[in-house]
């Protein structure tokens, strides 16, 4: 999608449709703005119900303060023009009162943004403005001053967070991003202490591998690939409203009867995913025009190493991911269907991911058909794509249910014994 050809109107409504529908604000909470070429604020109402917004609803504040539409501008447009007034960099400001963010605005915290590689590379830096009354001249400069610091994202002492960047979408990425990472960190410290990445560590996330591949031009599309198109896009999408991972985040591949294999492409957001987004990689090469995931390399590598192994999914869900950001080691043998469809899940360091892929790719088998990356994501092989979702989403389950059980008492595991009758039970080798 080409979010900067929609109209400012349309973005505003776009975007906080998508943020109210993953309940990332309420009815009447937060605000959105863009500044355009002209230097007038488009921004969205005050009092209206956000899960109703339409184009018409918009405001358009002109330069001289006159504001045409229907409806009062967000009480807190003086924020947003302090903003644009001391960064003109920026054109686009994001504020809301996500849960998770809003737990570290009221601790009076700053999420740790090296928790995983993607985080600190989508916000940046991030800081706290002081606290002052919603809508207050005040509000506005205490935002003001952090921003013109150099931050583009600021929580706000005992209200929410702010975000400012170049566009709308942007700004939302950012928003998104961080709001998973504070999640992740409030998870992780039910069961342990979060891990965060060494400044050498994050340093190997900078590859450009990806980038370096050959192009070729594909004569024509068989009908076998338009349907792994489909099927993966359809499954991007379901993992996005699942939320197995952000819009910055996840890499799914599945291979094609011929040995070539479709990826999904860096930096294009997951949930407008396209079928003609994903990226054909054949011998070596990538389909012309696109860039694949920066792990093209590493599933090449897995594909040409195991035969039986027809997909692979990388991604981040959150319960799963405290695996990866705590020492705790992940047991599936919680429930039988945990066990049959895991396995073992073994632990693989963040620079294996980036540096050692066939360290990585050796890991896999039938007993280990899931790795945890520390700091990094979480990898799952299938025979399909739709066994490898499976899988995927049963890691999340079983990592849920896991954290869970740890606020009732002490974990009881399926035994050895027991593991053994199901091994024979089902023919598990």
């Amino acid at each position: 999608m080409k979010f900067e050809l929609l109209h400012p109107a349309d973005q505003l409504v776009k975007m906080m449709n998508r943020i109210y529908s993953c309940r990332l604000t309420t009815t009447s909470g937060g605000n959105l703005s863009i500044l355009d070429d002209n230097g007038d604020i488009w921004i969205t109402p005050s009092g209206i119900d956000k899960g109703t917004l339409t184009r018409s609803d918009m405001c358009q504040v002109k330069k001289d303060g006159t504001v045409l539409g229907p409806h009062k501008p967000s009480v807190e447009l003086p924020f947003h023009a302090s903003i644009y007034k001391r960064r003109p960099d920026l054109r686009a400001v994001l504020h809301a009162h996500p849960p998770n963010l809003v737990a570290f605005s009221v601790a009076r915290q700053l999420p740790d943004v090296n928790l995983v590689a993607n985080a600190r590379k989508t916000c940046g830096l991030i800081t706290m403005a002081q606290y002052a009354v919603p809508g207050s001249a005040e509000l506005g400069e205490h935002l003001a001053k952090e921003f013109e610091k150099g931050f583009n994202v600021v929580l706000m002492e005992n209200h929410g967070v702010c975000i400012g960047a170049s566009d709308l979408f942007d700004a939302f990425e950012k928003f998104e991003t961080l709001e998973f990472t504070a999640g992740l960190e409030i998870i992780a410290r039910k069961i342990g202490t979060p891990k965060s990445l060494h400044e050498s560590e994050f340093n190997l996330t900078a590859t450009q591998e990806h980038m370096n591949m050959d192009d070729f031009v594909p004569n024509r599309h068989k009908p076998e690939e338009c349907a792994a198109r489909r099927d993966m896009v359809t499954l991007i999408r379901r993992s996005y409203q699942q939320e197995l991972f952000v819009s910055t985040q996840g890499t799914y591949s599945t291979r094609l009867s011929d040995g070539s294999f479709l990826i999904t492409p860096y930096g294009v957001d997951r949930a407008y995913m396209e079928e003609s987004d994903l990226v054909l990689i054949r011998n070596g090469m990538k389909e012309q025009g696109k860039v694949p995931s920066r792990s093209v390399l590493l599933h090449q590598l897995i594909y040409k190493q195991h035969p039986e192994i027809n997909s692979i999914l990388g991604a981040n869900p959150p319960h799963s991911m405290v695996f990866a950001v705590t020492d705790k080691p992940f047991d599936p043998r919680t429930i039988p269907e945990s066990y049959i469809t895991l396995r073992e899940v073994k632990k693989v360091p963040f620079d294996s991911v980036y540096m050692k892929h066939e360290v990585v790719s050796n890991m896999f088998s039938d007993k280990t058909p899931m790795l945890i990356c520390e700091n990094a994501s979480i990898l799952v092989t299938g025979t399909s794509l739709l066994h490898a979702f499976d899988r995927l989403e049963v890691a999340e389950a079983t990592a849920q249910s896991i954290i869970a059980a740890h606020d009732l008492g002490s974990l009881v595991n399926i035994s050895a014994e027991e593991i053994e009758e199901i091994n024979k039970a089902f023919n598990l080798s």
